[in-house]
């Protein structure tokens, strides 16, 4: 095996491994001397450097891996940053706050309540993942029953449905002129 197609096996076995790869393992993988291999790395990392790549190769003792250049954090940074997600229709809200106080519950008591139909609400909850299928009621046609998940808690900033605020908290929101609300609604929901 030549130095070139070393320096390559390396690069392929450095990304895929993700951890520090240790020079001796990479030459009992790839059948060749030890001395051999170390050399490869020390080369390969020396012509990330020459060559200013934004990936750079990292030697913690006698193993390497990738890692991005630290000149390069602020963009990494602004590239990984949460992406803001769509807000919740205020159908999705009150749809959600019924499940969420009466779980768990069908679809037809949802409508009930609510006073209209409620089915592409319900797919949009489930899709974003703050709900989901409880089981089956007993009543007659066995409606599927609907409940809050782990990721509702987690965005809306709950540990347990217990800490949910008491319903004269809501009626107090709700008397509110429209605005107001609005704008406990935005806030709530960016927490």
């Amino acid at each position: 095996m030549n130095r070139l197609a070393i320096k390559s096996a390396l690069e392929s076995m450095m990304f895929i491994w993700g951890e520090p790869l240790d020079y001796k393992s990479a030459a009992d993988v790839l059948e060749c001397d030890k001395k051999t291999v170390y050399e490869c790395f020390l080369e390969l990392r020396n012509e990330y450097i020459m060559q200013n790549r934004g990936i750079q190769i990292i030697q913690t003792d006698k193993k390497f891996q990738f890692g991005t250049k630290k000149e390069n954090y602020e963009y990494i940074e602004r590239l990984c940053a949460p992406i803001k997600e769509r807000r919740l229709s205020q159908s999705a809200l009150e749809t959600l706050a019924i499940i969420a106080y009466k779980q768990p519950v069908t679809k037809a008591e949802i409508e009930d309540i609510r006073g209209i139909k409620s089915l592409r609400v319900l797919e949009g909850l489930m899709l974003k993942g703050l709900i989901e299928e409880k089981g089956r009621d007993e009543k007659i046609g066995k409606p599927i029953l609907y409940g809050t998940t782990d990721l509702f808690l987690q965005k809306f900033g709950f540990k347990n449905l217990s800490e949910l605020p008491d319903i004269e908290e809501i009626e107090k929101i709700i008397s509110r002129d429209d605005e107001e609300v609005q704008q406990i609604m935005l806030d709530f929901q960016e927490a």
